[in-house]
């Protein structure tokens, strides 16, 4: 399952991608419009901007904004970067890998082998869905 935090930065960025080029949002607008807690906001586009993928600006037109555009950036690197992995068990994820404490070879888990191709599938599906498409 996803995080609320994973999902409100979902959600946000929708937002965000929605008003791509007419300026900066102010954060009351978004959590307003995406009935996301405000202070849980905050925190959540200031992970964002960590990412590189929006910008704030200070003052009387203040606020958040996309800085690439929405058919630049996909939902893959967004999970990723809250949730840390799309993998759903740890023998097949690429950046939490260990090894599975209920097999004895890996190479031939048929189990594991089903996860894997889940796994790749989602990475696929996440990484060629843009905000774009969700607009």
């Amino acid at each position: 399952m996803l995080s609320f935090k994973t999902r409100y930065a979902m959600l946000a960025l929708i937002h965000l991608a929605k008003e791509y080029g007419n300026g900066a949002i102010l954060i009351s607008e978004i959590a307003k419009g995406e009935k996301i807690p405000q202070r849980y906001l905050e925190n959540i586009l200031l992970d964002i901007k960590k990412m590189g993928i929006i910008g704030s600006k200070l003052g009387k037109d203040g606020g958040y904004f996309l800085k690439k555009s929405p058919n630049k950036i996909d939902l893959a690197s967004v999970i990723r970067h809250f949730e840390g992995s799309l993998a759903l068990i740890y023998c097949v994820s690429e950046k939490s890998y260990q090894s599975c404490e209920f097999c004895m070879n890996e190479k031939k888990c048929k189990l594991r082998n089903v996860f894997k191709d889940i796994r790749d599938y989602t990475n696929k599906k996440l990484s060629k869905t843009k905000l774009s498409d969700l607009i």
